[in-house]
């Protein structure tokens, strides 16, 4: 009896020891792949996690620094921009950041400029910042627009029901509210990072599809990137809000403002 309760113990601290290394293993994409490997997850329609992982793991050739090994990552950029055309939100999102990664395939370039017009946010934000490393100015305006506070929209006619309050901090896909319309019921989604600025219509207010709601203030990371960006591409009519961010702004992180300095020095060069 001793014996068995000995073996039960053993087997149920292994169990605690296995369950977190696989679930790791499942989700964590530093795993390395192989060519076959990485056809076979592009492939997978069913599990776009295997699709993530092999973006990551193509991104991850292109910026290594062996020849060899970013070379072997061109066979598969005609996968990258059918992920960026065809795929879910996430993928395409994680597409147009990894095209940003080899500003010397035309492809990426052209690819790029048509995810601008992308219904998603963070895709033609992510198109923009990618765009300048190519030294492509054209996503300014959407690199402009990440300073700003984001107006997202109802995703129907109906009723609006509140859910989160003025100066929560989300991420993408935190829930918002709800829009009740006919007895059936829409969650509304943020597809951006940020925090709660402010409602715009009262709760329990009829909407329209497609109407403003709710004003989302950017996140310290997307800000910092923005500003990185209009280092490099920024005009004379970005110094108002960089100057802003230089001047000091509460609540955000130290890196922000040097980055800000940084940015409106580099916009006065190029007066």
């Amino acid at each position: 009896m001793k014996r068995r309760w000995l073996f039960a113990v053993l087997v149920l601290a292994f169990l605690f020891v296995l369950m977190p290394f696989l679930f790791w293993e499942a989700t964590w994409f530093g795993r390395p792949l192989d060519d076959a490997q990485l056809q076979t997850a592009l492939a997978d329609r069913e599990h776009p996690r295997e699709i993530q992982h092999a973006l990551a793991q193509i991104a991850d050739r292109i910026i290594a620094p062996d020849p060899a090994r970013r070379d072997s990552a061109r066979r598969f950029y005609p996968d990258v921009i059918r992920v960026a055309q065809g795929s879910g939100d996430e993928l395409r999102i994680t597409a147009a950041w990894l095209m940003g990664q080899d500003n010397s395939a035309p492809e990426f370039h052209r690819e790029l400029l048509a995810l601008l017009a992308d219904a998603n946010p963070m895709v033609r934000r992510n198109a923009a910042l990618a765009l300048v490393r190519f030294g492509d100015a054209s996503g300014v305006g959407e690199i402009r627009a990440i300073l700003e506070p984001y107006p997202a929209p109802a995703p129907q006619t109906g009723n609006l029901a509140q859910r989160l309050k003025p100066s929560e901090a989300i991420n993408p896909g935190a829930l918002l509210g709800r829009i009740e319309s006919g007895g059936q019921t829409i969650e509304m989604r943020s597809q951006v990072p940020g925090t709660i600025d402010r409602w715009l219509v009262p709760d329990g207010a009829a909407v329209g599809a497609s109407q403003p709601l709710v004003l989302i203030d950017p996140s310290p990371a997307e800000i910092w990137e923005a500003l990185r960006a209009l280092f490099l591409v920024g005009q004379i009519q970005d110094l108002p809000e960089v100057e802003k961010l230089a001047s000091g702004v509460a609540g955000m992180p130290p890196n922000i403002r040097r980055q800000a300095e940084l940015t409106a020095q580099a916009i006065r060069a190029r007066k």
